[in-house]
C-alpha cells in the first residue's frame, strides 16, 4: 500500500506539472479549443510522465511515515510534491537549454 501511494503520488505530481502550462494557456485564451494534436501531446506527456516517475521513484525515500489514514495522506502529498517539483526542474532546465542554443 505504501509503495502504491508513493508511486501514484509521484505520477500524479509529474502529470499535474505537465498539465499546468496547458491550463494556463487555456485560461489566457492562447488555446481556443481542444484540437486533435493535443491527444498526441497528451499521450506523449503521459508516457514521459511514466518514464520520469520510474526514474525518480528510487530516489524518493521516506523514513517510517506512520500508520493510518493521516499518514497515508501525508505520504501521498509528499510524493505528489516530489514528483511535481522534480518535473518542474526538468522542464525549467529544458527551457534554459533552449535559450543557450
Amino acid at each position: 500500500m505504501e509503495e502504491a501511494l508513493k508511486l501514484l503520488g509521484i505520477l500524479f505530481g509529474v502529470l499535474a506539472r505537465t498539465l499546468v502550462p496547458y491550463l494556463r494557456k487555456l485560461k489566457q485564451g492562447k488555446i481556443k479549443e481542444f484540437e486533435k494534436g493535443y491527444w498526441i501531446s497528451a499521450l506523449a506527456s503521459f508516457i514521459l510522465g511514466l518514464i520520469t516517475t520510474l526514474l525518480i521513484f528510487p530516489e524518493f525515500n521516506v523514513v517510517q511515515p506512520g500508520a493510518g489514514l493521516e499518514a497515508s495522506i501525508k505520504l501521498f502529498c509528499l510524493a505528489f510534491g516530489f514528483g511535481f517539483g522534480f518535473n518542474s526542474l526538468i522542464a525549467e532546465g529544458a527551457k534554459w537549454g533552449e535559450k543557450h542554443k
